[in-house]
């Protein structure tokens, strides 16, 4: 009886995915705090940073391309893990899918730490109690996710629609200004000069951005004609992101004063005050809670489906494969929900800034295996596609650049979550994927 439900389920949940609910996946993931709070970041990098984003949208880019060609050569679930195994093996394929899984949930912990943060400068009195309110965010959207694969999909689609609403805000009010005023609506900043230093560490920055750019790949087989529209989700998606990323930010970089951005916590809120006046910070600030709450929402749904597709390859414990008669793998995410749980109270005693710097560098750096991988299996899978292998190359250098810039700290304790994974493997091969 519970194989029929299962059965079942996972048939109603693999209609949930249409290409419209796949894209709004691929943009909520993407379009998340990073928009909002980089600007500041970058501001002191001046022209630098608009070439930082100019390469890791390329970079992303490249990316996206690699895994839409795995994706419509190889269309299983899964996303990196499925191709590491189908060109490395299973020792690979786990090691893939580990870091994958490792990057997907411990982000989950920095996504909520950034919902909990644009909500205390409308409620104040949450920034005390960051971590516990990034917890039992968390645990919404895992509750969200185990009731249903379709239900996911729509608050994705609702936040997603949202969540553009005040980056299209930006473009207009900077068309605006640039029309009545001219070259007055310039800001006349001192030039820093473009270095090679400064572009590289804009790029490290903005990369945070576009984590997620493979989000389409991972339930590959709950879409109706994987083949073609999971690549077209990924390309297209990505595409559209890098766009608005590099408009919204070169509008702030141009039309207001550096000292300005650099010195805002919120300088999104603060631009459209130039043209709504300074009362726009708290709502931008619940804009800017809905668009992070997508996307710990999206990526609550990959923690779930990615030791799913590992248990279905043998992998990862059987017990893991398990799906409700909604068709979604509960105890997956349930046990990444306790995982994000125990990371994130254990650095409660980190402000809020710190905790989400923390999470989020350890988590990208976790998951740099992964993307580095996908890129080498594109290039030994995809021989008769020597565009796809050429970007498989640049996409690896891109991916070993990144992972060199995050520096020391972050690999450290990534080769720590990474080695946490050995005895799971050895379980498994020990006969652990027979476990129910």
């Amino acid at each position: 009886m519970e194989d029929r439900d299962n059965h079942a389920g996972a048939a109603r949940s693999s209609r949930a995915l249409t290409f419209w609910g796949l894209l709004a996946l691929v943009m909520g993931n993407l379009i998340g705090s990073g928009i909002y709070l980089l600007p500041a970041t970058l501001a002191p990098l001046g022209t630098n940073a608009t070439l930082g984003w100019v390469v890791t949208i390329a970079g992303a880019m490249t990316l996206s391309f690699v895994f839409a060609r795995l994706a419509a050569a190889i269309p299983r679930a899964g996303g990196p893990y499925a191709y590491a195994d189908a060109a490395f093996g299973p020792v690979i394929g786990f090691a893939t899918a580990w870091s994958y899984w490792t990057l997907v949930w411990a982000g989950n912990g920095a996504v909520a730490v950034a919902v909990v943060s644009a909500l205390s400068l409308a409620f104040p009195a949450l920034a005390p109690h960051a971590a516990i309110a990034a917890v039992a965010l968390v645990w919404l959207a895992v509750l969200v996710n185990i009731r249903g694969v379709d239900l996911a999909v729509r608050l994705q689609m609702a936040t997603m629609l949202i969540k553009l609403v005040p980056l299209a805000a930006v473009v207009l009010l900077a068309a605006w200004l640039l029309l009545t005023r001219g070259g007055g609506a310039v800001a006349h900043d001192v030039a820093v000069p473009l270095t090679v230093t400064g572009t590289a560490g804009a790029a490290a920055l903005t990369f945070w951005g576009f984590l997620g750019v493979e989000s389409a790949t991972v339930p590959a087989d709950r879409v109706a004609d994987a083949r073609r529209t999971v690549p077209r989700a990924t390309l297209i998606g990505t595409a559209a992101v890098g766009v608005i990323y590099l408009i919204v930010s070169s509008a702030i970089t141009a039309l207001m004063p550096r000292a300005a951005v650099a010195a805002s916590p919120a300088p999104i809120a603060a631009f459209l005050g130039l043209g709504f006046g300074s009362g726009v910070a708290q709502v931008v600030a619940l804009f800017a809670a809905i668009s992070a709450l997508g996307t710990l929402n999206g990526f609550v749904l990959l923690q779930g489906e990615v030791p799913r597709a590992m248990a279905q390859g043998n992998v990862f414990p059987r017990w893991f494969a398990r799906e409700t008669a909604q068709g979604t793998p509960a105890r997956a995410h349930v046990v990444a929900g306790l995982l994000v749980t125990a990371v994130t109270l254990a650095n409660f005693t980190r402000g809020m800034g710190d905790l989400f710097a923390f999470v989020a560098s350890v988590s990208l750096a976790a998951g740099m295996l992964a993307y580095l991988v996908s890129a080498l299996a594109a290039v030994k899978l995809l021989r008769d596609d020597p565009v796809a292998r050429a970007m498989g190359v640049i996409a690896a250098v891109f991916v070993g650049w990144l992972s060199y810039g995050l520096g020391a700290e972050a690999n450290g304790w990534a080769l720590v979550l990474l080695l946490a994974g050995v005895p799971v493997y050895l379980a498994v091969r020990r006969g652990g994927a027979s476990a129910r």
